[in-house]
């Protein structure tokens, strides 16, 4: 058996690469792909992941479209909320803590959901 030692990378496709690049990294901090070796990646901190097959007919992606969703780990969520709706996109907190922490939704600018978790 293979040991894989955290994710490499995400990759998918998208009607505007660059214009959705730039959202990531504008809201998020992500930054994009560097056209060249000798720049910077984005580097993410260590900490949980998990990695969660879900049933095809799960709605919890969204639409039945949404073949992925990506969770995104932040530090403080009620910042992450703040800033984001100060931008104009609409956050949807979840209002009940879990055991592991706390949760909130977001669209990006193609469909995409992303669910933002406080870890505990």
């Amino acid at each position: 058996m293979v040991t894989v030692q955290g994710i490499g990378g995400f990759f998918f496709r998208a009607k505007d690469p660059a214009a959705l690049a730039d959202w990531y990294e504008t809201h998020f901090g992500i930054l994009r792909v560097p056209a060249d070796y000798d720049s910077p990646v984005w580097r993410q901190n260590a900490g949980p992941t998990v990695f969660a097959p879900f049933p095809e007919d799960s709605e919890y992606f969204g639409t039945p479209e949404n073949q992925w969703m990506l969770n995104l780990r932040v530090d403080d969520l009620d910042a992450a909320i703040g800033a984001l709706t100060a931008a104009g996109i609409p956050v949807d907190p979840d209002p009940n803590p879990y055991p592991n922490g706390r949760f909130a939704h977001v669209t990006d600018p193609e469909g995409n959901r992303i669910e933002l978790w406080e870890p505990l």
